[in-house]
């Protein structure tokens, strides 16, 4: 609701208000404004508003389905151009546990399906804190309260009283600040096989969803995939995406792939 989110930005604009000892919100703003010391200001605000709540394997049918129907469809269309590599976005990936599943995951196939494949995961954020937390990569019972007892058991080692992920799995994945509306910045994100960003557009209004939506449709590749959070679509938002039906969960393909029949783009169907 607008006015929920009004509350949030004048609470945190409050916080940061009273940590520099600024008096009133026009002086913040001017703060906030000024040449020098405005982008680090911001910054720091951002910080504060944007803290997301995740956890490991938060959408475990749409981590499934990507392992068992999605990685096999992107290796058949990579195969096609000789190529043995897979480059993965994490558009919005908050404390890390997003990217960090995924590479997990895609170990778990390193000795089958993905045998002498090259991956890299992408992994941005807005909020420096949280990407802070990211490549620090200790995390606590709530953030791993829904790993599966094997991933616990072979990715992760005890530290004090909470877990340390293992060098295996924070290898080939890239963490940095990202804001969804520079436009200069994510233009640079091309030949994406995949991005997941989820739980991060409900955050947009209509107009910031499909500007940055234009920019995930440049982004990937003609053969892949958009992953949105459980409770996101794309209907009325866009054109330019296709739904797919997976096993428990739904993805997105480029309306181009979809209506040329790209090979195994569906799950249960189109």
């Amino acid at each position: 609701h607008p006015d929920n989110k009004l509350h949030l930005l004048l609470d945190r604009c409050g916080r940061r208000m009273k940590q520099l000892n600024v008096p009133t919100l026009r002086d913040y703003i001017r703060r906030l404004t000024d040449n020098t010391m405005g982008h680090a200001e911001l910054i720091a605000l951002l910080n504060e508003i944007t803290i997301g709540e995740t956890c490991f394997f938060r959408n475990l049918p749409q981590l499934e389905a990507f392992r068992r129907i999605v990685i096999p469809n992107l290796l058949s269309a990579k195969l096609k151009s000789a190529q043995h590599f897979l480059r993965i976005w994490s558009a919005g990936c908050s404390t890390g546990e997003e990217p960090y599943s995924l590479r997990m995951l895609l170990l778990e196939e390193r000795h089958t399906s993905l045998k002498n494949w090259d991956i890299e995961i992408i992994a941005t954020d807005i909020n420096q804190r949280s990407l802070a937390q990211a490549d620090a990569a200790v995390y606590d019972e709530h953030s791993t309260r829904n790993l599966p007892a094997l991933y616990r058991q072979r990715y992760f080692f005890p530290l004090e009283d909470k877990l340390q992920l293992a060098p295996a799995a924070r290898a080939n994945i890239s963490f940095s600040r990202l804001n969804l509306w520079d436009d200069a910045r994510i233009a640079t994100m091309r030949n994406m096989d995949a991005i997941f960003c989820c739980n991060v557009l409900i955050y947009f209004d209509l107009a910031s969803k499909r500007r940055v939506l234009k920019h995930f449709y440049k982004n990937l590749l003609p053969h892949g995939y958009l992953f949105l959070g459980q409770s996101e679509s794309l209907f009325g938002v866009v054109d330019d995406f296709c739904l797919v039906h997976l096993p428990g969960t739904t993805a997105y393909v480029k309306q181009d792939a979809a209506l040329i029949g790209g090979d195994g783009i569906g799950g249960d169907g189109i």
